[in-house]
């Protein structure tokens, strides 16, 4: 395996794993991209959310372990109680402060990515409430990457859709069943990383 040349990080709290069973049923087993997920749970929660990725899509998905290197083809999740961050190369877990109430949060991985591989990172918001994940996706657009929101009108709880397209700005909104089509198109592609050829509605 090989190290991706781009990095896919989605974040989602209420309502966002039925997005992304959505999501990750469209996307190709040859996918030029590593991609990590970031949804609220509570820390005593056990992770099924890899069994269910795993059994709708075509990628291998797995609970993330401190230093994991980054490969292509691969969905990194993170645990509960723990923040998923992104290192050139590698994976980090880090039981820091809580951000947004929850822990993992998705700002912090979003930052994370945005920091380590700049316009290579594509972000995606799906449903939930509240806002985590709109000041990352905000931060993966200043440096240069794509942000991806799922169409609030498509999620189970649209509100944290809503604060991501009115703080993150994104180049794309779209269903979540669409997203799939828009990382790869993007993926592997780094001219078209961060262009504004879709506007956000």
């Amino acid at each position: 395996m090989t190290e991706p040349r781009d990095i896919v990080v989605i974040g989602g709290s209420a309502g966002a794993i039925e997005s992304l069973r959505a999501l990750v049923s469209h996307l190709p087993a040859d996918l030029a991209a590593a991609i990590f997920v970031a949804i609220h749970i509570k820390r005593d929660a056990d992770s099924l959310l890899p069994k269910i990725l795993t059994r709708y899509g075509a990628l291998r998905a797995a609970v993330a372990v401190d230093g994991d290197p980054i490969v292509c083809g691969r969905v990194y999740v993170a645990p509960p109680d723990l923040h998923l961050l992104i290192e050139p190369g590698r994976v980090t877990l880090s039981a820091g402060p809580t951000e947004n109430g929850h822990r993992p949060a998705i700002d912090p991985l979003f930052c994370s990515a945005a920091r380590s591989y700049e316009d290579r990172v594509i972000g995606v918001v799906l449903s939930g409430t509240l806002d985590d994940g709109s000041v990352g996706l905000r931060v993966i657009r200043d440096h240069g990457g794509t942000a991806i929101v799922q169409d609030p009108d498509d999620a189970l709880f649209p509100q944290m859709p809503r604060s991501a397209i009115e703080i993150g700005h994104p180049q794309h909104v779209a269903p979540a069943a669409d997203i799939a089509g828009l990382i790869i198109s993007h993926a592997g592609k780094s001219e078209t990383i961060g262009s504004e050829s879709a506007a956000a509605r």
